[in-house]
């Protein structure tokens, strides 16, 4: 995994829970009717971090085992999530999941693939996986196509730890395709959206691992900046930030 990858989040926990975008449900749909993945069978959600994706599964009636090695985050899915019969936590990784061998019917990981050790991944999705599981590799891709966008995201270049190096983004069809290798990935795209006022859109920001916390000095002027942002775009005291929600699915 990418240094520091299990525990870059834990300060944001919160910021996580209220702003990150969730996934269309559409997506459960796809699987159950694409690979027959249905609420009878097992689902591992690998970097599940508070639940986003897990809860996905788990309103249609799957059991999720939701492995998250960072506690804070981990923590935070039971509280939300500890009420679905179906819920089952568990502290690993992607490459250690501790997971019994042969026993996985479907493993997703949702905003989470691009931390992973590929190669040490593949290896032990192998070995959890029962031979017709599959993988859906998840990610909300956010659009830079009105001009919103596009500042919003210079704004995040400007003012990012490392958010050129960490971002998803980095992981393209070709990094995937290899990870299915010599199976064929199936890329299915779906349309979402999240639409905030400025508190909203202050905590979206706050969200990603890479952005200075308040405790920063660069804080203020970040804020600054967004806020400046927001009143030049904003419509009716909102701004509305466009996802294309990407499902990259297979077999290994």
């Amino acid at each position: 995994m990418v240094t520091n990858s299990t525990t870059r989040f834990s300060n944001r926990v919160e910021d996580y829970v209220k702003y990150r975008p969730g996934y269309p449900a559409e997506i459960v749909k796809f699987l159950h009717d694409t690979y027959g993945l249905t609420q009878d069978k097992l689902i591992v959600d690998i970097g599940a971090g508070t639940g986003i994706s897990t809860a996905l599964f788990l309103k249609k009636g799957y059991r999720v085992i939701a492995v998250e090695p960072n506690l804070e985050m981990r923590e935070k899915a039971i509280e939300l999530l500890d009420s679905y019969n179906g819920f089952i936590p568990q502290d690993g990784t992607a490459e250690d999941t501790g997971i019994e061998s042969n026993s996985i019917s479907a493993i997703i990981a949702g905003q989470a693939f691009h931390w992973f050790d590929a190669v040490k991944t593949r290896a032990e999705f192998k070995r959890i996986l029962k031979p017709d599981g599959i993988v859906a590799l998840i990610w909300n891709e956010r659009k830079t196509t009105s001009v919103f966008e596009q500042e919003y995201d210079e704004l995040i270049i400007k003012h990012g730890n490392d958010y050129v190096k960490v971002d998803h983004r980095n992981i393209d069809t070709e990094h995937i395709a290899a990870f299915f290798n010599p199976e064929p990935v199936h890329l299915k795209i779906f349309a979402n959206k999240q639409v905030f006022d400025f508190e909203g859109l202050k905590g979206r920001l706050l969200s990603s691992s890479y952005m200075p916390t308040r405790d920063d000095d660069r804080y203020e002027p970040m804020i600054n900046d967004l806020q400046a942002l927001f009143d030049k775009f904003q419509q009716d005291g909102l701004i509305v930030i466009n996802y294309d929600t990407k499902v990259y699915s297979g077999k290994l």
